[in-house]
């Protein structure tokens, strides 16, 4: 008995292998390599590195020193029309997302379902919003909907993903008890699944809808409207006392929504808070 407690004993008390060094220094000489090349191949002009905060400076001036507060109303309605892509955009990718998220969970849909729709997320998500956009506008053209449509279809990929983990990591024990006694699928999703997952899921589309936000100015760089196509307009005819307007503006409007958007998820995540009631976590 003794020999046995002593044998545990040391078998706690191992002490773990020291981890290979040479691994440690190939990959990170692998790393240093890699990012010297990419320095050398974008080909750095470091005068103009040098010069960049002098630079930034000026063209600040430029911009904020005296803005065109006569084009903010325009701003306004550019900036609302991309805050329109987006949503539309959040809405369009969370619904999709969710159908096919939760059959790609684990324990859910069946192998032959699960590893194709992770292998298309996989695929979306490669594909940057704007590459998608450009896709699109071939057949809906220049017009915010092809905006919209590309934050759809770009969102599913990351947010089918967040789905299917968030299933995941549900506690099996309520599904487990739904399906022996006798739940279809669907039963099992309904009551096993959903009522655990859906603040979570909540709170990760109000996210993905300040992600889209963001994402609907780079959209507008490539003309399917909104602020970023404006602001691309303004920029190349140098006029930087407007540029200065419609950055003030996404800025404060961005602001606001993730502010907005941050309170809304914290309830969600939270609940209520009870008056005079001291929340002990």
């Amino acid at each position: 008995m003794t020999a046995t407690v002593t044998s545990a004993s040391a078998r706690a008390l191992a002490i773990p292998a020291k981890p290979r060094r040479l691994a440690i220094r190939a990959a990170g000489w692998i790393a240093t390599a890699i990012i010297l090349l990419a320095f050398w191949d974008i080909d750095l002009e470091w005068d103009k590195v040098a010069g960049l905060p002098s630079d930034l400076v000026h063209y600040g001036s430029l911009m904020f020193s005296d803005p065109n507060w006569s084009m903010l109303g325009e701003a306004a309605l550019q900036t609302w029309r991309s805050v329109s892509m987006a949503w539309i955009g959040a809405i369009l990718g969370v619904f999709l997302s969710t159908l096919l998220g939760i059959p790609a969970a684990q324990g859910v849909g069946p192998a032959w379902v699960r590893l194709p729709l992770r292998v298309v997320f996989a695929v979306i998500r490669a594909m940057p919003e704007v590459l998608i956009a450009i896709l699109i506008l071939t057949v809906t053209g220049l017009t915010p909907i092809t905006g919209a449509l590309a934050l759809a279809i770009g969102g599913i990929g990351t947010h089918a993903k967040w789905t299917y983990e968030t299933i995941e990591a549900v506690p099996a024990g309520t599904a487990e008890a739904v399906r022996a006694s006798g739940g279809s699928l669907v039963e099992v999703i309904r009551w096993g699944l959903w009522p655990v997952a859906a603040p979570e899921l909540m709170s990760l589309a109000l996210y993905r809808f300040e992600i889209n936000v963001r994402t609907s100015a780079i959209l507008g760089l490539i003309g399917v409207g909104g602020i970023g196509a404006m602001l691309t307009d303004y920029t190349q005819h140098r006029e930087w006392d407007t540029v200065g307007v419609l950055i003030i503006v996404v800025i404060v409007v961005t602001m606001l929504i993730d502010a907005i958007s941050g309170v809304i998820r914290r309830r969600i995540m939270e609940g209520a808070k009870v008056r005079g009631v001291e929340r002990k976590h």
